[in-house]
Order: C-alpha cells, then structure tokens, then sequence
C-alpha cells in the first residue's frame, strides 16, 4: 500500500468509487465482481463529449458520498448530445471493479441563461494577460513566500491539499508537477527559467512540515530535497482565499472534505498570466511547451 501523502494506493481503489470518497472507513476488503447502483442527482455543470465525461455538482449520495463537483462517465451517447450545463440530471451511479459510471440519466432542461451561467462559472479566472496580485506565504521551510520573489521566472502555480482522496483531483495535480519538475532537472536551458508552486486549500492541517513530507515523496527525493524548483505554500487562510477567488477557483470545507474545482495556472516572468488549465485534462507535456513559450513572451 502506497502511503504517499496519506494516500490509498489505486490498487485498493480501483474496483470501487466508495473506496475512494466514502464517509465510513477505507477498506479493500470487497467481494470480487461485486457491482453497487445508487441514484444520484445533481446539477450537469459542463459536457465533454469527446471524452464521453459529465462534471456534475451532486447531492449527498446516502452511506457512499458526500456532496460535491466531480467528472462521471456516460456512456449512452444519445444522452450526452442532450446535456448541457445548467440542466438538472437523475442517473444511476453504477460502482464495479472496472470503475464506475453513470447509467439510465434523465435531464430535466434548464431555464434560459442557466446553461450560460453555469459555462460562466466553468470559465471562471481572469484572462491572458492579466496582472497577477501579489501573495503573502510561506513555504515548506517556514519562508516567506511572494510573487515578487518568484518574479524573472514563469511560474506554473495550483492548489491542491495533502489529504485529498480523489485520485483524479490533488493527487493527479501533484503527479503532473513531479513530471514537469523531472523534465525541469533534465532540461538545462528551461530549469533556471521556470518554478513550480502548490499552494494548499487546507492551511488548518497542511503545516510547513505536512508540506515538505508531502512534496519530497513526489519527487522521490525524500530527506534529501531541496526544493529549489519547486515551493509548496500555505499561509493564512484569507489570503490562500484571495488568491484562489483571483484565479476561479472555489472550494468548502464539508464532512471532513474539502470540496474543491480545480485551476493550474502559468504565469509569465514578469507575473502576468499566461495561460488557466481548468480541470484536470491538462497534461505535463502541454504544460512545458507553454513554459518554453512563456518565458519569452515579456520580452
């Protein structure tokens, strides 16, 4: 079992959705082929059709999930041509040992301008070109930590927090920072140039200490990590607000859980955003080649 971070190892999780968000403890003890239904209901907040995923902002699902905003996967097409955000949906949440999926949707249409404004809110964050405000943290070390002491370099910048248990939300975040930050060690010209930072939603718990333990694991270095191009921050709670309210981001505290969208940000040298990733499709490779370009775009 992978501890990484106080994180199940996916092997344990793979066969069941409730073994990643239930409200009861975690266990693996599960009997092979065992399929689960449960309704769930909710609000559709955005459709990707090529990839066959709805992100829906769902109610409390009974003894299996807490409210909250994440992806699911459709496979009755005919259905997912019918959805948009804003519409209201009714499903059954299928959990097996492949997966899990959503089955039988029925959507009741929204009202004009609820799809609009649920494209809105998925769009949040301010665009290209935008001057980004400076932030006051501190840093896996205890050091103070700003936006001007990062400036001359382009900064790729996400919250995540140590604790959360949806493989496809923090842990993916954290994962594609350790593969940008492998490639930053191997690419000589690109390493002094660019910095990676993760900044914490959960402050309360996510101490310096928490912080550096979590963030040596990702890079595998462990004791001997120095941090040099990649800073994880947290800091008073108001300000980590600020700054996720600058780039869209929305989060809550709910049953022991942070509920949380998502926002990967790259900012140019001079600290002006270069460019918002909104969920987690994004990949490490796009993210460098869009590194490589920002830190000649203010010159």
């Amino acid at each position: 079992m992978n501890t990484r971070g106080g994180l199940i190892d996916s092997s344990c999780l793979r066969g069941a959705l409730a073994l990643i968000l239930s409200l009861g403890p975690v266990s693996c003890a599960r009997p092979e082929g065992e399929v689960r239904r449960y309704d769930l209901k909710g609000q559709v907040v955005s459709v990707d059709r090529a990839t066959g995923e709805v992100v829906i902002d769902h109610e409390e699902i009974p003894d299996f999930m807490s409210a909250m905003r994440m992806p699911f996967p459709v496979r009755d097409r005919e259905a997912l041509a019918e959805m948009a955000g804003g519409d209201q949906i009714q499903a059954t949440l299928v959990v097996s040992e492949d997966g899990y999926r959503l089955e039988n949707p029925v959507i009741t249409k929204a009202l004009p301008g609820a799809a609009a404004a649920a494209a809105a809110e998925a769009a949040a964050g301010p665009p290209p070109g935008t001057e980004v405000p400076d932030f006051s943290l501190v840093n896996q070390d205890g050091e103070p930590l700003s936006l001007a002491r990062l400036r001359g370099r382009a900064l790729l910048l996400t919250f995540i927090y140590t604790r959360c248990p949806v493989p496809d939300y923090c842990p993916l975040m954290s994962s594609n920072f350790a593969a940008v930050h492998r490639e930053l060690e191997r690419d000589a010209s690109l390493r002094p140039k660019a910095h990676l930072l993760s900044v914490t939603l959960d402050p309360a718990y996510d101490t310096p200490k928490v912080l550096r333990s979590y963030g040596a694991a990702y890079t595998e270095r462990y004791a001997a990590e120095t941090f040099e191009h990649w800073d994880f921050a947290t800091g008073d709670p108001a300000e980590i607000r600020r700054l996720a309210q600058f780039f869209g981001l929305a989060y809550k505290e709910e049953t022991g859980q942070i509920i949380h969208s998502l926002r990967t940000a790259l900012l140019t040298p001079d600290g002006k955003v270069y460019k918002i990733y909104r969920g987690n499709e994004w990949k490490p490779e796009q993210a460098l080649a869009d590194m490589r370009k920002a830190v000649t775009s203010d010159k």
